[in-house]
């Protein structure tokens, strides 16, 4: 099984090598092959995205990717800087369907930005289409405003857009996904003011009669970031669009206690996958040796599940997390008083151990 490790920049180095060293414990015919992304592919290769690491990804049955991004790139122009390089990766891969799962762990409840009430047993799966909407509508640019309240002012616009076969296919992949859980699925937009989330609404509902079995709600993003801090445990699967995923995702994250706490996978048809933290680069903090690994590993763990057929492996990762957790060991995002604070090479060490003392488990 070929695994395509791209590690980034910031502490995309950091969160990478912890989750290789849990995955190596695991005995399995795993071939690893690392390669540049992001900011340090610009500075060795001129681009952030090169060919070869593009070439990597897709010969891959998998990819683990870190972060990417560095303020020190912020002057470049649009299409070289770090970020363009999981732009690229979603759409030359075609991983049109992100997943990112927001659990609270019962150790956790007090980590959260919420009252423990309000979280404890939190399990949420939020789906996002990722490879529409506003990212990559065209046309985009900037150009001198002919009309508007200021003609002959500089502009800038992008461009919304969504056709019924992208509505479509991610609708079924969250139907899909709600029918192997709670059999409930709320589908997010803005259909009160956006055509494009009218389409979405207007397609939900028509795909919805091919899965009666899930009870379906609408909801307008801004009621959705709303009940996200309001009553989160009232949602179990959420469907929306790019940009409307993006925020609510990192809403989601902070009532896990920390967005380090957060994995994600991003699917093609087939379930071919980039699976990464939903956390960024963090360049303030690389180096230093605090970041938290448990998202990237979590994130190694629905690699195993989803892409390389391994549910029972990834499993195993997944009850060594939570056995670490128990021990009271926290990285200093998570860390509260009472808790023993850990470095992010000793977070992962505790991790790769307990999965030695977890043999065989069904996942």
């Amino acid at each position: 099984m070929k695994i395509a490790v791209l590690p980034g920049d910031g502490i995309g180095i950091e969160i990478i090598t912890e989750a290789v060293k849990v995955l190596n414990v695991l005995d399995l015919p795993l071939e690893l092959e690392w390669a540049d992304v992001g900011g340090k592919a610009y500075d060795n290769h001129g681009h952030p995205l090169p060919e070869a690491t593009l070439n990597l990804a897709k010969a891959a049955d998998a990819v683990l990717f870190g972060a990417v991004g560095d303020w020190k790139y912020d002057k470049l122009e649009r299409q070289f800087r770090p970020e363009q390089a999981i732009l690229g990766l979603r759409k030359g891969l075609g991983l049109f369907a992100n997943f990112r799962p927001a659990l609270c762990y019962p150790e956790l409840t007090h980590a959260s930005s919420l009252k423990p009430e309000l979280v404890a047993g939190l399990d949420i799966l939020i789906i996002r289409e990722l490879t529409g909407d506003i990212y990559f509508g065209q046309p985009r640019g900037r150009r001198t405003a002919v009309d508007g309240h200021f003609p002959g002012s500089e502009e800038a616009f992008d461009t919304m857009r969504y056709s019924r076969p992208e509505i479509e296919r991610i609708a079924h992949v969250a139907f899909q996904a709600a029918m192997k859980r709670g059999k409930k699925l709320t589908s997010v937009d803005k259909a009160n003011v956006l055509e494009t989330s009218q389409l979405w609404k207007d397609v939900m509902t028509e795909i919805h009669a091919q899965y009666p079995e899930v009870a379906l709600d609408h909801m307008y993003v801004d009621n959705a970031a709303m009940q996200l801090v309001k009553a989160p445990k009232k949602l179990d699967v959420v469907v929306t669009g790019n940009m409307f995923g993006d925020i609510l995702s990192d809403e989601a994250a902070m009532l896990t206690g920390s967005i380090g706490m957060l994995p994600s996978a991003s699917l093609d048809k087939n379930n071919k996958g980039l699976y990464e933290p939903s956390h960024g680069s963090a360049p303030d903090i690389a180096g230093k040796g605090i970041a938290n690994p448990l998202a990237t590993i979590l994130s190694a763990a629905m690699m195993l599940k989803f892409s390389l057929q391994q549910p029972d492996a990834a499993a195993r990762i997944e009850a060594a997390v939570q056995s670490v957790l128990a021990q009271g060991l926290r990285t200093a995002d998570i860390w509260s008083e009472g808790t023993t604070k850990v470095s992010t090479r000793e977070m992962g060490d505790a991790v790769a151990t307990a999965i030695t003392t977890i043999k065989t488990i069904k996942s």
